[in-house]
């Protein structure tokens, strides 16, 4: 069920994954993914969906029902552009923010990724280009691998795989408030099973995996209109435990219809980390 249904919402449109009978593997650059080749534009469609402001109810989001939430966390971070760095201070505030959230006995962190909708900067800072594409980060299968991934020690991962674990996606601006190229997110429980279309990521060193969405009409979307950088976007994207909460969250960026002429391009970053907990499942 919608947190509410009486909310300001707009109509934008998603990019959205078809299923065919091929499997879709992404081949990535060192820079990102190369979602945007023309071989791949064959499986996306574009829907026009409504998208609710969530603001005005952003006390009614739980990580466990919708699989999302809105947190006020001002940063120590003076540049996030300095990677040598910008992690002593932002690691120790990320792993504290995920315990307090979630009650994680253990957090990791294990990835940074800055996104800039500018062509230009991106080249300049060498980051990565904003994602207008319907998705969650983990699958059934690329979750447990991640955490093996991670740990290195084969010993230490089955431990680990034995109890509790989940990912989380941490996503803040950096520059604000952000105009143009929001970040929207679906209800989890508002995703049928057979919505997910797997996608492969073949990087040099290893294969990772994907869920693509395609488009069904109960899905339910969410945006946080002017996000600042003192406002992070704490959502699940892989949860171990099978016993009715949230456990996978699509997400895309989107080309807002209200953006003014003069906005800027949207700059943000996005924390990875898998929490462990002492509970076993």
């Amino acid at each position: 069920m919608s947190a509410v249904d009486d909310t300001s919402a707009l109509d934008a449109t998603v990019t959205f994954t078809i299923h065919r009978p091929e499997p879709l593997a992404y081949q990535m650059a060192e820079m990102g993914g190369d979602e945007d080749a023309p071989e791949y534009h064959a499986w996306y469609a574009d829907h026009r969906v409504t998208i609710r402001d969530g603001r005005p109810v952003a006390d009614s989001f739980s990580l466990d029902r919708q699989g999302f939430v809105l947190l006020k966390r001002p940063t120590a971070v003076p540049d996030f552009y300095d990677a040598d760095h910008f992690a002593a201070i932002y690691d120790p505030e990320i792993e504290a923010l995920v315990k307090q959230q979630t009650g994680a006995a253990e957090v990791v962190v294990f990835d940074h990724t800055i996104r800039v909708q500018s062509d230009d900067k991106r080249r300049e800072k060498k980051v990565r280009e904003t994602v207008k594409l319907a998705h969650n980060d983990y699958t059934e299968n690329s979750g447990p691998q991640r955490v093996r991934d991670i740990l290195g020690d084969a010993a230490e991962a089955e431990r680990r795989l034995g109890k509790r674990y989940a990912f989380f996606n941490l996503w803040r601006p950096i520059a604000g408030p952000v105009l143009s190229v929001p970040l929207a997110l679906c209800e989890a429980d508002s995703v049928r099973p057979e919505d997910w279309v797997i996608a492969e990521l073949i990087y040099t060193d290893r294969v990772g995996e994907i869920y693509n969405l395609a488009w069904s009409e109960g899905q339910r979307w969410w945006y946080f209109p002017r996000m600042t950088t003192d406002e992070i976007l704490l959502f699940k994207c892989f949860d171990s435990a099978r016993d009715g909460r949230a456990r996978f969250t699509p997400h895309s960026a989107f080309d807002d219809p209200t953006t003014p002429a003069d906005a800027p391009p949207r700059e943000s970053i996005e924390t990875r980390v898998v929490a462990f907990f002492d509970d076993t499942v």
